[in-house]
């Protein structure tokens, strides 16, 4: 799996308290200053969860306003919703450095739940330390506070022949202090989950009859090591490291982005190496001023196999065809090469105890080159995409009371384009090759407290997102390029209630409640053709998203806990007339394929030590609900005609139990308990009942 940086642990490690001479001094973590903070964001608490089988992205799920979509089982490709706003629209980071950073395999499915603190939820407006241009909202990773020498080992086994494996470790050389952190990590699955109601030809009847099959084509392998070396705690620096790393992905394609295009050959094959430095420092030239700094160079290389002419079916039958399986097209080997290096530099200047100036750079340039070693009418290329993304902001605080922040970004976008194939499709024959844009961005937040049961908090910002080499480029195979796509502006507006009551000393009531709204301009949208099963980007003129969410959450003492929340979203497309001056016929409807009401309830119960003296039992149990939506824009079509995805009922439940300290630790978690038929992007089936077992050894 995904292994974490772990030079930047130590830079995270703010103590809850400290005791001097029996008078407990309580001091505010990071997570606690996050969260009272203008910015609407949401603290998931990961530290206490390291044993479960579940991963990171489905944890992310499981919270106000997100929801995250799968287009299959482990290591497939899957979107995350942020109100309102998915896809690309949201960026993801690793203790402020951008994910990526260790290849496009990157992903919250890979990085193991035992390395990570917790984890900031950015709703619409982002900090400018990040350095992203986000326009949705943010998922910032915060890597484990410093350890001493340790070993932590955990296997996993589950359903649809699913093992993962993960070794990470730290020694420190006593002579020298130097640190070394060896990772390592792997995954497979199968994924030969059964797909239900899929239609088959059935030649006694001489009709289409639906019938359950398992998935044939889909098997998943992911490995990763890395190798970490460093020093902390020197006159010189706080933390400088340096890092290699390798991962390896394989994965077999069984279908388009819709399940009624069945792939029996195709597959896809990635792999990245990356090196990177990175170097912190307090009080750097004067008081006050704390510099990190990171360079990272990344040879990401990818390969897509297309090279069989058949068509399948459900059943793993064919017949024989005179094209290809993705593309309909000539047989390809795709290669694609896509270097990325990054520079990143943060400065955080504190002048007093509460006003303070940080000033953050993110230089981020990826490579496109592209190359078929089968398809002799393809056309080599190579496109560039650089990114220089500045912010600065000042904040202030009074007394705890009062926060709030002021910020500017700058966004500077160069293109170089290289490709001219499919011009029909890709409009490269009306594109500039050359160019360099500027982009600025603005906003403030602020936080109010009037008691500690009540606080309120709101922000705005104009921001600009940036196509990704994804979306402007394609990958070739599922994604076609779209070189005309613009870069969205958004202006966004966060308002929120929340607070904290306290009864009895052992009744607790955490509540928050928030509003949302944003007005997107050349709002970057997902299209599928149907026909083909394959994705273009394109650009919808005007789209207005606005909604409320809310979540309570009541613990009783240590043992029991009870969370509910909920969403509701209203994405329109608000452009009127169309290129002719007809009136689109999707005005005012819903974005398409986007869930728009959902909620989850969430139930834990723990009890140390109660079977025997430093023994620990958890048992949670979740229920998730998903509204029913339209697959396609509800302007098309009668109302009987349209595609929708049905209302949804997802019950899972995990059981976790450590002994020894937390040295030995294993838990068990079935997801989907009843079996209910399930539903993601383009209503493609999500595995039914899963069981998973994850065994777990801890030495310091």
């Amino acid at each position: 799996m995904l292994t974490v940086p772990m030079s930047l642990w130590a830079q995270q490690n703010v103590a809850d308290s400290v005791n001097l001479e029996g008078v407990n001094v309580i001091a505010k973590t990071k997570r606690h200053q996050m969260k009272e903070s203008g910015f609407h964001v949401n603290i998931v608490d990961v530290r206490n969860l390291s044993n479960i089988a579940t991963n990171l992205a489905d944890l992310i799920n499981q919270t106000t306003g997100v929801r995250v979509r799968r287009e299959g089982g482990l290591g497939s490709d899957y979107e995350l919703s942020l109100n309102g706003l998915s896809g690309k629209s949201v960026r993801y980071f690793l203790d402020g450095v951008p994910l990526d950073l260790k290849g496009r395999n990157a992903s919250l499915d890979n990085i193991p739940v035992n390395l990570i603190d917790y984890i900031e939820i950015y709703k619409g407006v982002v900090p400018t330390y990040l350095g992203g241009d986000a326009l949705g909202g943010a998922i910032n990773l915060v890597s484990n506070p410093m350890r001493k020498n340790y070993l932590d080992v955990s296997i996993t086994a589950g359903s649809y022949h699913t093992a993962l494996v993960d070794l990470n470790g730290q020694w420190m050389l006593p002579q020298s202090g130097i640190l070394i952190r060896p990772s390592f990590g792997i995954a497979y699955s199968k994924n030969d989950y059964r797909m239900r109601g899929v239609e088959l030809w059935d030649e006694k009847s001489d009709t289409y009859v639906e019938t359950d099959v398992k998935r044939f084509h889909d098997d998943y392998f992911f490995a990763l090591g890395q190798m970490e070396v460093g020093v902390q705690n020197k006159q010189w620096t706080d933390a400088f490291f340096i890092s290699a790393s390798y991962q390896k992905k394989e994965k077999e394609l069984q279908t388009g982005q819709i399940q009624s295009v069945v792939y029996g050959q195709a597959e896809r094959r990635q792999h990245a190496w990356n090196v990177s430095m990175t170097y912190d420092k307090h009080h750097f030239l004067l008081n006050g001023l704390r510099l990190k700094a990171l360079v990272s160079q990344t040879w990401d290389r990818a390969v897509t196999a297309d090279s069989t002419y058949r068509k399948y079916t459900w059943d793993g039958r064919y017949v024989n065809t005179t094209r290809n399986e993705i593309t309909g097209r000539s047989k390809q080997l795709r290669h694609y090469s896509r270097p990325l290096t990054t520079i990143r530099t943060n400065f955080d200047y504190t002048f007093s105890h509460a006003q303070s100036f940080n000033l953050n750079y993110l230089m981020y340039s990826t490579g496109n080159r592209r190359w078929d070693d089968l398809d002799t009418d393809f056309e080599p290329s190579s496109d560039r995409i650089t990114k220089h993304l500045i912010g600065l902001s000042y904040n202030i605080s009074q007394k705890d009371r009062w926060q709030g922040s002021v910020f500017i970004k700058d966004y500077v976008n160069q293109v170089r384009i290289g490709q001219t194939d499919l011009s029909w499709i890709t409009n490269s024959t009306n594109t500039v090759r050359n160019t360099t844009k500027n982009y600025v961005g603005y906003g403030l937040s602020t936080r109010y407290t009037l008691s500690p049961e009540i606080s309120l908090k709101a922000s705005f910002e104009h921001a600009a997102r940036l196509p990704l080499a994804n979306e402007l480029l394609g990958n070739g195979t599922t994604v076609y390029a779209n070189l005309a796509l613009k870069p969205e502006n958004s202006n966004n507006v966060n308002i929120g209630l929340y607070g904290q009551a306290v009864f009895k000393k052992e009744h607790r009531l955490n509540y928050e409640v928030g509003g949302f709204a944003r007005r997107v301009k050349d709002y970057i949208h997902a299209v599928l053709s149907e026909q083909e099963g394959i994705l273009q980007y394109k650009n919808v003129n005007q789209v207005t998203v606005k909604g409320v969410e809310g979540e309570i959450n009541y613990a009783y003492a240590d043992w029991m806990q009870l969370r509910l929340n909920g969403t509701y979203q209203n994405a329109r497309d608000m452009n009127r007339w169309m290129n002719d001056g007809k009136e689109s016929v999707t005005y005012k409807n819903r974005l398409p394929n986007r869930p728009w009401l959902y909620g989850n309830a969430e139930l834990v119960l723990q009890k140390p030590n109660l079977f025997g003296k430093n023994t620990h039992v958890r048992f949670s149990y979740l229920y998730q609900y998903v509204h029913w939506f339209y697959l396609t824009w509800e302007g098309y079509g009668s109302l009987m005609s349209k595609a929708h995805i049905p209302t949804q009922n997802i019950h899972s439940a995990t059981l976790s139990y450590s002994w020894s300290k937390m040295k030995y630790n294993i838990a068990v978690e079935c997801n989907n308990v009843f079996d209910a038929k399930g539903y993601d992007n383009y209503k493609l089936q999500k595995p039914g009942r899963e069981w998973m077992c994850k065994f777990r050894i801890f030495i310091n």
